[in-house]
């Protein structure tokens, strides 16, 4: 347990890194590739503005900082090391250029039983490390799984523990019942308002190796009332075509993890330990012509949900500066009498 991750550094990030091209932004942060000077090697650095943060959204980003110092396995983003000033906080982070798990399937034209086995064996590693040292991420998804590299052999590696809990050493420890995760990958127990602990990260992973094998969630509609609905009552099926050459191994391991009690779910140790996952049951055989097109669809329909939720946003930005720049002569005239 634990990395080589230094303790904060208060010097300039600029003394050892050459700061690059944005890679990526958040709410309250930017990712940008660096090379450190010593030797050349890239980096991503997340860069914090303490200033957009409050006092409980700041706990949150000590926190991810905290867990991902505890962190050191080879299927799980590491944080090196740490610099902050007044404004800012830095993370110095492995770069990922391998790119997301359903977009590289994609990329790749076809996929298999196999390849989805071994996907969720090397996930399922890494999350039996987190859950063994008290860590739960509690927000699996496809897009927090990113390859390390282009390469055919690279790893993959879970990202983003900004909602990621630790919960100590302790045997039992206590339930966490703070609601969090992403509509669709979330557990039923989370949904009702119950006490959970690590049982919520299988339940997210059944969800993708749901997908995986089919190229479609086990879960939609598009009234999120509905969707929770059908989550609490674990209310999915393997429907035909598409579910028709899936073999009943992969089948039964997705009952197995996208079972609504938690306490019936399976353990990372027990899917490591599944035939599908231990053995030679996962077929080697494409998964069908149009697997890649649902995929591609299922990517393309995220994406414009998110783009649509920042034009909203933005919206409802301008709409609130076109109200302030009308009432502005109103309070110029009141501040003239």
């Amino acid at each position: 347990m634990g990395n080589s991750v230094k303790s904060m550094k208060r010097e300039e990030i600029q003394k050892y890194y050459d700061i690059r091209e944005k890679l990526g932004t958040g709410s309250f942060a930017v990712v940008k590739r660096a090379v450190r000077k010593s030797d050349n090697k890239e980096f991503a650095i997340k860069v914090i503005k303490k200033n957009k943060l409050n006092a409980d959204e700041l706990a949150v980003v000590h926190d991810e900082v905290e867990i991902m110092h505890k962190v050191n396995h080879a299927n799980c983003v590491q944080l090196f090391e740490m610099f902050e000033n007044s404004k800012k906080m830095f993370m110095v982070l492995e770069l990922l250029t391998g790119g997301e798990l359903f977009d590289r399937i994609v990329r790749k034209g076809s996929y298999s039983e196999k390849e989805a086995s071994e996907v969720t064996k090397s996930v399922t590693a890494a999350l039996q490390y987190l859950h063994d040292n008290g860590i739960v991420h509690r927000d699996l998804k496809p897009e927090n799984l990113i390859y390390l590299s282009q390469a055919d052999d690279s790893a993959i590696k879970i990202t983003d523990f900004g909602l990621a809990k630790y919960r100590g050493s302790s045997t039992k420890p206590p339930g966490m019942t703070t609601a969090c995760g992403t509509p669709g990958y979330v557990a039923p127990e989370v949904l009702k308002n119950e006490p959970y602990d690590s049982a919520v990260d299988l339940w997210s992973l059944g969800v993708i190796l749901y997908i995986l094998l089919c190229g479609f969630p086990p879960f939609y509609h598009e009234s999120t009332a509905a969707l929770y609905k059908q989550i609490k009552k674990g209310e999915f099926d393997f429907p035909a075509p598409y579910w028709t050459n899936i073999s009943s191994s992969a089948k039964d391991l997705v009952r197995k993890l996208l079972t609504v009690d938690p306490k019936q779910r399976y353990t990372a140790k027990q899917v490591l330990q599944h035939p599908w996952i231990s053995g030679s049951e996962a077929s080697s055989k494409p998964l069908g012509a149009d697997y890649n097109k649902r995929l591609l669809m299922l990517q393309a329909r995220r994406r414009l949900k998110k783009g649509v939720q920042m034009i909203i946003a933005v919206n409802k930005l301008g709409n609130m500066l076109d109200s302030i720049a009308k009432e502005e002569p109103m309070h110029s005239a009141a501040a003239a009498k």
